[in-house]
């Protein structure tokens, strides 16, 4: 007795649903047309419903790749020196969520049939693209440089402000912009945890440490100050090896936060930083292209008029 209530239920349900209108329509376009084995494959009903499930599929796919664009944003914003300078890691989150949001408005576009939102799906989109191909390429061109030399007799290498590009010294040396970042580092723990970690010199100076590290909490090498811990160091009788020299000082709040060598040890790290995900963009990129000029063409074709009409007119017309 339940069974058959049950059944009675979701027979009335299933009839009064969209489904089964859909699939009326399908079955009395195709008795009523009785096609050839050539003609039903070009059914446009299912030419409707596959359309639809290659604009779905496209505009997944290109949601999915909107996460590693974020993610890569976000991924620099919980960095201490990206998040200090704050550069890159907003464009990135902004763009990420532009494209997914346009991904979205070429789903409703396409399997709604909306040819207005398609075109504006479409424009977007290639403004977008373009947006994130200038993105990649000013990356690649900003961090070609600061490769960095040798410092006496230590196993790391130094950097130079003079190492890296105008457009990255911009964004950070200048007096006022330094000041900020400056104070940033600082609330940082990047130099104490050193105390905490390296107790014996040799095993400080075999230390794989950052280049902002090197650069911010011990003294240039050149300038032959004496070590006491990763932090403190005695000074040499002669300090005019460099400005730097002389900008360096024991106190825990200052170390070498104002050296140019903590700058170029912070664009060190960024540049390193960026070329990581300059490379994932890159890839994202070419995938990302590759979709829309599909999707371009699927869109094209859901816009004619005549693809996929289902109307009782373009049936009549048909058979």
């Amino acid at each position: 007795m339940i069974v058959n209530i049950f059944f009675i239920i979701f027979a009335r349900i299933f009839l009064q649903s969209k489904l089964f209108h859909f699939l009326f329509i399908i079955r009395s376009h195709s008795q009523a047309t009785k096609p050839s084995p050539e003609r039903s494959s070009q059914n446009p009903v299912t030419k409707m419903a596959a359309s639809n499930t290659i604009v779905g599929t496209i505009n997944f796919i290109t949601l999915l790749l909107s996460i590693p664009i974020i993610g890569a944003g976000i991924w620099l914003a919980n960095e201490p020196d990206n998040s200090c300078v704050k550069i890159l890691q907003w464009p990135l989150i902004i763009l990420g969520i532009s494209i997914s949001v346009v991904a979205l408005l070429g789903f409703v576009g396409g399997c709604w049939r909306i040819t207005w939102l398609l075109i504006v799906y479409l424009v977007a989109m290639f403004i977008l693209i373009v947006l994130f191909a200038c993105l990649v390429v000013l990356i690649y061109l900003v961090t070609k440089k600061g490769s960095g030399h040798p410092a006496p007799g230590r196993t790391y290498l130094e950097h130079d402000l003079d190492d890296f590009s105008g457009w990255l010294r911009r964004k950070v040396a200048s007096p006022y912009k330094w000041n900020r970042i400056r104070a940033c580092l600082n609330s940082t723990d990047m130099c104490s945890e050193l105390n905490q970690r390296y107790r014996i010199a040799q095993d400080f100076f075999n230390a794989r440490l950052t280049s902002i590290q090197y650069g911010c909490c011990m003294p240039p090498a050149e300038c032959g100050y004496t070590y006491i811990n990763p932090t403190y160091w005695l000074t040499p009788n002669n300090t005019a090896a460099s400005m730097d020299c002389l900008q360096w000082s024991n106190d825990q709040m200052q170390l070498c936060f104002h050296c140019d060598s903590c700058k170029a040890g912070l664009l060190a790290n960024l540049t390193k930083e960026w070329r990581s995900v300059d490379i994932i963009l890159l890839i994202t990129l070419v995938v990302l292209i590759c979709v829309y000029l599909i999707g371009f063409c699927c869109a094209l074709r859901k816009s004619k008029p005549g693809d996929g009409d289902t109307s009782p007119r373009r049936n009549k017309e048909n058979t």
